[in-house]
């Protein structure tokens, strides 16, 4: 995440894609959550061209 996702906001991430790194306006899944800059983040959704649904990333097995 490089810009807070929550409620009524559109954050961003960077993904890796074909060697590099690109950029897509991100909204939280669930309406309710809230994720800030830094965070690790799943896509669960993607709305072309540049949009992806997103929640956070537990790596805590």
């Amino acid at each position: 995440m490089t810009g807070r996702v929550g409620p009524g906001l559109v954050g961003e991430i960077m993904v890796a894609v074909r060697g590099g790194s690109e950029a897509f306006y991100a909204h939280p899944q669930r309406s309710d959550e809230e994720i800030e800059p830094g965070a690790q983040v799943l896509i669960v959704d993607f709305q072309a061209p540049r949009t992806a649904y997103v929640e956070r990333w537990n790596t805590a097995g």
